[in-house]
């Protein structure tokens, strides 16, 4: 009779279990049943969205959960719920979880992909976006705003998410700090895969902004750690810090052409971060230090080779009497336990100082406000080739302490400053870019200084203890750093795989025949290469390259392809993510279309372009940009451009932007192109954005200009980086060959000038200031 009373008991247990489940577990399939399961569900409710494709679904989870029972939302398998079309997910409440969701093959019609806030008051605190994708959810056209995660509210947290390819204008994730209810708010950003951004030709491309400008005064606590961030190119600050006493600690940032900048922030604790080079680039940057009280240590940086706002450590100068928007004074900062290998110029101290443009800028916007009380201590810069300028001062380094740091400079003694010690430091290699110092023949790494509170500093970037063998640098034990690895599979979903295999190339044969060329290049994969194996082709309508494609003659005799189609038709029309290489080919007008041009709409993204062995002639324009367009690089080799209207024009923006990235012409030839030779425009005063690259290198321009109306063969006005060398102008009725930016990265040599005006420099240049 017992048994029997328990195995009632049991089955009224079991039943009541069943019930419960089946009342706080729903599973849905569209967006009425999603909507309808959010509205009805209650602390500890998981909701759980059938595998499938949703599109054009704009989610508003809300929802009172509770620390204990919190209400979730998630994918029935991570990975395999996709999120497409004009979507977006945005969250309101309180202990609120959204877990394995892609978003994919489409942008978010308004505010944010992902946001912790619903409308202007339903705001998100407590709650956790983990394990889900933003891949390429951009929008349609580059210069139109948003943000693809906004930080709202309070103790909000994403973790282990890949968000990657934004090409739009705007930071890939914002943490807003306007109110209250936002400010002191313990976000935590944590375990991320950054995956690359393109370059963006101007400002508002950080992959990560914390806070503004007006809230620049406020605390915010917030944590971003143990993130990996891969090829964040969008523009020169990767992360811009906007507020207070946040910290960042263990992240790694491989190959980003930006810094960790603290842009207007106060008190900011940096610590234990890799950064990660090459020799492939000068614009790999590091650490940017404004505003006061920050903490720089055990930080390692391995062959960052980027100048200026982008060095291996960027001190800055201030603006006296600073605006909320403008560079406030560097005081009070300690940088200490820092390695630096090969390194350009790891030390710079001022940077930004432009009391010479007082002439062409309003006194609020000279930076002469050398840093004051800071402690730069205990740090090693190793070389494996002497540097000759490690430290760099750029304007007064007296109010800076150097103290204990030591310098092992590839065998030769530096003696510039009194900031750094020389050493003979024994270095292991542990992998390619990461070296350990296992001791010195001189002793001189145990040499560590004291200074207030050094003390604090308890382990090395490994987490191994300095308490009982501290030494200068970043690392003090080489078996913890032979113990490290990065693993990219401990960033970012464990479901998701961002790198892509990618296939050989398939040869496509074309013969001379109507339509053939344009219906392989239709049929082509990303990659392949299209053989061109008759002598002329005829083409009546824009060629589309949507992908990377090589177009190249079969023999060594020039394929010839005349375009046919509309006045001011492009012949190649280029498309976000195209990639076109053409070798050994002419391409020719008949009605001085186009000859390359990306959309006029939908640039949602970067192109390339490559010509080598070419010919293009009887164009209206070799190439006409358009507002949006973004070049990620043009290459130019051993092509002959003449007989064209205009040359390459890239100037359709204006306001800090411009239309490419790394523009390099090399053994060319240029004849009887009558206007805009080569016009490369960045417009407006925007001092930290600092790219735009032009090299002109032994290239001939003859008979060129008899139209230009600026007087300027080669037009580079507000272009950072421009070097021309050895180039021959012959026969230009122009008045100036070019008219360099000297104050910038503006240079020139070598080159022969025959009957072609001259090349001026100007060391200032007045710009309109865009703040």
């Amino acid at each position: 009779m017992k048994i029997y009373y328990y195995l009632i008991i049991a089955a009224l247990v079991l039943t009541s279990c069943e019930q419960q489940v089946s009342i706080s577990g729903t599973s849905v399939s569209d967006m009425e049943g999603l909507m309808t399961a959010i509205g009805e569900a209650e602390p500890g409710s998981v909701i759980t969205m059938a595998n499938g494709t949703y599109k054009d679904v704009q989610i508003e989870f809300y929802g009172e959960g509770t620390e204990d029972e919190p209400i979730t939302l998630r994918a029935e398998t991570a990975g395999e719920v996709f999120i497409e079309g004009q979507s977006s997910l945005h969250l309101g409440g309180k202990h609120l979880i959204v877990d394995g969701l892609y978003f994919r093959n489409g942008y978010s019609p308004s505010g944010g992909v992902i946001r912790y806030q619903i409308g202007e008051d339903k705001t998100a605190f407590h709650s956790q976006v983990t394990n889900c994708v933003i891949e390429d959810f951009t929008m349609p056209n580059r210069w139109q705003n948003n943000r693809w995660v906004e930080f709202y509210g309070k103790h909000n947290k994403m973790d282990h998410c890949y968000i990657a390819g934004k090409g739009n204008d705007g930071a890939t994730v914002m943490v807003y700090h306007s109110g209250n209810k936002h400010t002191r708010n313990y976000h935590e950003i944590s375990h991320n895969y950054f995956g690359p951004r393109p370059r963006k030709g101007g400002p508002r491309g950080e992959t990560m902004r914390i806070g503004g400008s007006e809230t620049s005064m406020t605390p915010g606590y917030v944590t971003v750690s143990n993130n990996y961030f891969e090829a964040c190119n969008g523009e020169v600050e990767v992360i811009s810090d906007k507020t207070n006493f946040n910290s960042f600690r263990n992240n790694i940032f491989n190959k980003c052409e930006g810094s960790l900048v603290m842009r207007h922030s106060d008190y900011a604790t940096i610590d234990g971060n890799i950064f990660i080079g090459d020799d492939d680039s000068d614009f790999y940057g590091g650490i940017r230090l404004v505003n006061s009280g920050h903490t720089v240590t055990n930080n390692y940086l391995y062959k960052i080779r980027g100048e200026e706002f982008r060095s291996p450590l960027a001190v800055m100068n201030g603006i006296p009497k600073s605006s909320l928007n403008r560079y406030m004074q560097v005081h009070d900062a300690v940088i200490a336990f820092n390695t630096w290998v090969d390194c350009r110029a790891p030390i710079q101290i001022g940077v930004g100082q432009n009391v010479a443009s007082a002439g062409v800028l309003p006194p609020s916007e000279i930076r002469s406000a050398a840093p004051i009380r800071t402690i730069v201590a205990d740090n090693l810069i190793y070389n494996s080739e002497e540097d000759r300028a490690p430290v760099v001062n750029h304007d007064d380094m007296s109010g800076i302490t150097f103290a204990g740091n030591v310098i092992d400079n590839g065998g030769a003694r530096y003696t510039q400053y009194d900031a750094l010690q020389n050493g003979d430091v024994n270095m292991t290699k542990v992998n390619e870019w990461l070296y350990a110092p296992t001791g010195s023949t001189d002793g001189i790494l145990d040499s560590v200084a004291q200074y207030f509170e050094s003390d604090k500093v308890e382990t090395d970037i490994f987490g191994a203890s300095r308490a009982d063998n501290n030494q200068i640098g970043a690392i003090v034990s080489v078996s913890a750093a032979e113990q490290f690895k990065i693993n990219t599979d401990d960033y970012g979903p464990s479901w998701f795989n961002p790198k892509k295999e990618a296939s050989a190339p398939k040869l496509h044969s074309v013969a001379a025949e109507s339509g053939a060329l344009a219906s392989a290049l239709a049929e082509a994969s990303s990659g392949d290469i299209i053989d061109l194996t008759g002598d002329a082709y005829t083409v009546n309508g824009s060629l589309a390259i949507d992908k990377e494609i090589t177009i190249r003659s079969k023999s060594s005799e020039k394929a010839i392809i005349t375009f046919t189609g509309g006045a001011g038709e492009a012949a190649f029309q280029m498309h976000g993510k195209g990639n076109l290489k053409l070798q050994n080919v002419a391409i020719k007008s008949k009605n001085g279309q186009v000859a390359f041009a990306p959309l006029e709409e939908n640039m949602y993204t970067t192109y390339q372009l490559s010509l080598a062995d070419c010919v293009v002639e009887d164009f209206s324009h070799v190439l006409h940009a358009t507002k949006g367009s973004f070049a990620d690089s043009i290459n130019m080799t051993n092509t002959l451009l003449q007989n064209c209207d205009n040359g390459i024009v890239l100037a359709a923006e204006e306001k800090g932007d411009y239309n490419a990235e790394m523009i390099t012409i090399n053994d060319c030839t240029f004849k009887g192109i009558d206007q805009n030779v080569i016009h490369f425009f960045r417009g407006g005063y925007d001092e930290s954005t600092i790219g735009g690259f032009l090299r002109l290198d032994k290239s001939t321009f003859t008979e060129c200009g008899r139209k230009e109306k600026s007087g300027v063969l080669v037009k580079t006005r507000g272009i950072i980086n421009v070097h021309m060398f050895d180039n021959l102008f012959t026969n230009n009725p122009i008045r100036y060959v070019a008219v360099l930016w000297g104050a910038k990265n503006n240079n020139h040599e070598g080159n022969t000038v025959s009957n072609s005006g001259q090349i001026k420099v100007e060391q200032q240049q007045k710009l309109e200031l865009l703040y």
